[in-house]
């Protein structure tokens, strides 16, 4: 049932905006991006007029992402993923089966190339930091109001390729060893 209804929500995707989902995927699985960026993906959905909540839009993806995995990890083609897929659910629209197999039949090769150079790494990926610097001004716990700190924000793709954000607020003498740390790995770099 669960399976149906997000074949239902792949279904309702016009063939353009599923090809542009499923190319980000493949892009990702070829190691061209460093993940699957789903908030960009919510967004053009709701620009398409497509409403899913989070949860549906993360199954879509996680489907499609682990469709393409499985099809690559036993080197399959791609009518066999359409058959595969049609009989795991009798609710895929034509049009969908149809970009799936013209996308695998352009790009699976490449996939298998790169998902097995990288099958020895399992190690997740920075993929952005931003920082700011801000001032303490008002706290229920804090002593020291009105000192400054960085906030820092990192999106990491995991192996799976799915985009998380962690943050964290640093003190200025933390920052500063933060700082200090990443200088040293950056000359051992510069040696290598």
């Amino acid at each position: 049932l669960g399976v149906d209804k997000t074949v239902e929500n792949i279904g309702r995707l016009p063939p353009d905006l599923l090809a542009e989902t499923c190319q980000q995927i493949l892009s990702h699985l070829q190691g061209q991006v460093r993940g699957v960026d789903s908030a960009e993906i919510s967004d053009k959905f709701q620009r398409a007029g497509i409403r899913l909540d989070q949860d549906a839009l993360q199954e879509v993806v996680q489907f499609l992402f682990l469709t393409f995995r499985s099809i690559e990890k036993n080197n399959l083609s791609a009518d066999v993923l359409v058959a595969r897929l049609a009989e795991g659910s009798s609710k895929w629209s034509k049009a969908a089966l149809q970009v799936l197999h013209r996308l695998w039949s352009d790009q699976g090769t490449l996939v298998n190339t790169h998902q097995e150079s990288q099958a020895m790494l399992s190690i997740g990926q920075l993929v952005d930091m931003q920082w700011k610097l801000g001032m303490a001004v008002s706290s229920d716990t804090c002593r020291s109001l009105n000192s400054p700190y960085v906030s820092l924000l990192l999106k990491i793709a995991d192996t799976s390729g799915q985009i998380s954000q962690r943050s964290f607020e640093m003190t200025i003498a933390q920052f500063q060893n933060f700082y200090r740390q990443f200088k040293e790995m950056a000359a051992v770099l510069e040696t290598v």
